[in-house]
């Protein structure tokens, strides 16, 4: 039994592979009563046979839309977009949060709509045991955490510190399309209106005006026809001028 939510296409027509992850992240589950598998079409080993079916594709999209999952899953479907030759552009389409934001910078391009987001916080993990164990777990945790983060900085370069993602990690923190061009997470969003542009345009439009202005003749209105007389003004006028000759 396979979900359906994870659609992959090959475009033979254009050589490219689109990718849609919109669902958790997470590897082949087993329902205990009845031992039947149900295969993920989120998981990594599925991701990797799309992939090695599509080596000769020169561009692949992805199209994210995911509360995240499994970091084990997320961590190896991310290293395997990055290995593959293709250019990667990442369309966030709805939420790309937790390891589905780390999917996401595997991206040569990242692309976000206007009303989409990102959420980014530090790993964590369901643990049972005595004080030795929960003291491993926790620095387990925190190695787990430092791999998801040279992801992200990676994908920044000089625009995110580890200092400031350290922070964001803490706060569980929602990114706009906005705060993740400022930080470089994102490298484009659609559907902004480009104020340069716009400004460029008006600019134009009003240098346009003027050139016309100046070139353009001036026309006069013949003084006699400024103020339109009616019948009975002129019959008025040709009587009074009438009287005045005969006196």
């Amino acid at each position: 039994m396979a979900k359906t939510n994870f659609l992959i296409k090959q475009m033979a027509e254009t050589n490219s592979l689109d990718l849609y992850i919109y669902d958790d992240v997470e590897g082949d589950s087993t329902n205990w009563w009845t031992d039947e598998v149900t295969i993920s079409e989120t998981s990594a080993k599925y991701m990797k046979a799309q992939l090695e079916g599509a080596k000769d594709v020169k561009q692949i999209n992805i199209y994210i839309n995911s509360y995240g999952g499994s970091v084990k899953e997320g961590l190896a479907i991310y290293n395997q977009l990055k290995r593959h030759t293709a250019q990667k552009t990442v369309f966030i389409d709805g939420f790309a949060c937790s390891i589905a934001s780390v999917i996401a910078m595997a991206g040569d391009k990242v692309v976000m709509g206007v009303n989409t987001l990102v959420m980014v916080h530090h790993a964590a993990m369901s643990v049972y045991g005595n004080a030795e164990e929960l003291r491993k777990a926790a620095n387990d945790v925190e190695v787990i955490d430092n791999a998801s983060c040279s992801s992200y900085l990676a994908k920044a370069g000089d625009k995110l510190t580890a200092e400031t993602l350290k922070v964001l990690l803490d706060g569980q923190t929602w990114l706009s399309a906005e705060q993740c061009l400022q930080y470089g997470l994102c490298d484009e969003i659609t559907g902004k209106e480009d104020k340069t542009v716009t400004e460029a345009k008006q600019r134009f439009n009003a240098a346009m005006k003027f050139e016309i202005e100046q070139h353009e003749p001036v026309l006069k209105v013949p003084e006699n026809l400024i103020v339109q007389k009616t019948n009975a003004e002129k019959l008025m006028h040709l009587f009074k001028n009438k009287n005045l000759e005969a006196k």
